[in-house]
């Protein structure tokens, strides 16, 4: 192999700049000097956002690229890119790639799977914090001045249910555990009940339900895929305490939102925190908006400051493996959704 060529085709997000990341793509540089770099991320969000003024040197750039480093590609990616054979994805989940042309190509997909586990083990934390201390009651009483003593309560002895025992949910459990709680799991790959590292209850994903039932906070963190979409609807809510909150820090779509807005409504359960909603941003007119039980954030619980280095760190390991011919990390698998 003469030469590795990749394109990188992500701003630099963390310092809100049109191009890739300056350092990222000097340690990828450095990986092997076999390793040719090119920066393509303006034009992609350029081209994203309707701007073709500049098609001709992105078409030149996809048609160089060995490698695809970043969060979104372009449209018609295989046409254009006649050369790729992998593409190195930076974000959690892959369920934006189900169904394009890459998908359905023969390009190798691998993912970032495990950098989220700390920041979105944290946040949480922090959710099922901010529901035991009643957080958006002191929040409200702040925005009108009063000052009313109000009932809290503690994590220690409570229940917490985690859909989808993955990187994510191995480390709200090792964090569930360290404040006295009673872990409950589901897993995918799991036939029989028994138990985990921190989890006392390991179940098959077939009895989620009898979790449900006796979890105070039930905690989604599966990826999304067709076999995943809507596993929160109307009989699972049902089954959920009265006392119980949902946090969803996975993907909208795993839940079935209108459903949901009429649970809250009848208070089938007492209060949801939604990192994530079917339709991002979250439109103005959703009712999800006015509900006093419910905290909304903007998809930021993966978010850290240094999450380019994380990333970079593990695609400068594939890197490494590709050029000596060794297994990928985190190959997606075309089948499973993830």
């Amino acid at each position: 192999m003469d030469s590795l060529n990749v394109l990188a085709v992500t701003p630099a997000f963390e310092n809100q700049s049109a191009g890739a990341d300056r350092e990222s793509l000097r340690r990828i540089r450095d990986v092997d000097p076999r390793i040719k770099v090119k920066d393509a991320a303006a034009l992609v969000a350029a081209e994203l956002s309707g701007d073709n003024s500049q098609l001709e040197k992105l078409d030149t750039l996809l048609a160089w690229a060995d490698v695809i480093f970043g969060l979104i590609a372009p449209p018609n990616t295989i046409a254009r890119a006649t050369r790729l054979k992998w593409i190195q994805v930076i974000s959690a989940g892959v369920d934006r790639w189900i169904g394009t042309d890459v998908w359905k190509s023969g390009v190798i997909i691998t993912g970032v799977s495990g950098i989220h586990a700390t920041p979105i083990g944290e946040f949480v934390m922090a959710l099922m914090l901010m529901f035991a201390k009643n957080a958006p009651l002191g929040f409200k009483m702040m925005n009108t001045r009063q000052w009313r003593r109000y009932p809290v309560q503690t994590l220690r002895g409570r229940t917490v249910g985690i859909v989808g025992l993955g990187h994510i949910g191995t480390e709200v459990a090792r964090l569930s555990k360290a404040f006295g709680m009673k872990v409950l799991a589901t897993r995918r790959s799991t036939k029989m009940p028994g138990k985990a590292r921190n989890v006392d209850l390991l179940l098959p994903q077939s009895r989620m339900k009898q979790m449900l039932a006796k979890s105070d906070y039930v905690v989604l963190s599966v990826p999304l895929t067709p076999e995943t979409r809507h596993i929160i609807g109307e009989r699972e809510l049902k089954a959920m305490k009265p006392s119980a909150r949902l946090i969803n820090i996975g993907r909208g779509k795993l839940v079935d939102e209108e459903v949901l807005i009429r649970a809250l409504d009848k208070k089938l359960i007492a209060g949801a925190g939604m990192d994530v909603t079917y339709t991002e941003p979250l439109p103005k007119e959703s009712r999800l908006w006015s509900f006093e039980n419910v905290i909304i954030s903007p998809h930021v619980s993966g978010g850290r400051e240094d999450y380019m280095r994380y990333a970079t760190d593990l695609f400068c390991e594939n890197l490494r493996r590709y050029l000596t011919g060794r297994k990928l990390l985190n190959v997606v698998d075309r089948d499973k959704g993830y």
